[in-house]
C-alpha cells in the first residue's frame, strides 16, 4: 500500500509520549501513530455493529410479526427469509 506523508503538530508533551511509548513498542512513531489510528477506526467499526446487534434485538420481535420467525431461531446468523 502506498504510503502518504502527513505533519501533525502537537505539544512537546505529546510528542514526547509518542516517542517513549514508541520506543517501549519497538516500533517507529510513524508506526505507532498509524497503529493508533487503526485501532481507533476499527473501535467505531465495532461500535457500530454492536449498535446494530442491539437494534435488532430490540426490534426482532416487529421483523418477526412483519415477515415471520426466523429460521435460525433468533440467533443473529445474517440469513435472510427464502423467497
Amino acid at each position: 500500500m502506498a504510503k502518504t506523508q502527513m505533519n501533525v503538530r502537537v505539544d512537546e508533551t505529546t510528542a514526547q509520549a509518542a516517542r517513549e511509548r514508541a520506543l517501549a513498542q519497538g516500533v517507529s512513531v510513524n508506526r505507532y501513530i498509524e497503529e493508533l489510528v487503526q485501532r481507533d477506526a476499527a473501535e467505531v467499526g465495532r461500535s457500530f455493529v454492536d449498535a446494530a446487534a442491539d437494534f435488532m434485538k430490540s426490534y426482532e420481535h416487529l421483523f418477526a410479526e412483519e415477515f415471520g420467525p426466523s429460521e435460525t431461531g433468533g440467533s443473529g446468523s445474517g440469513s435472510l427469509p427464502k423467497a
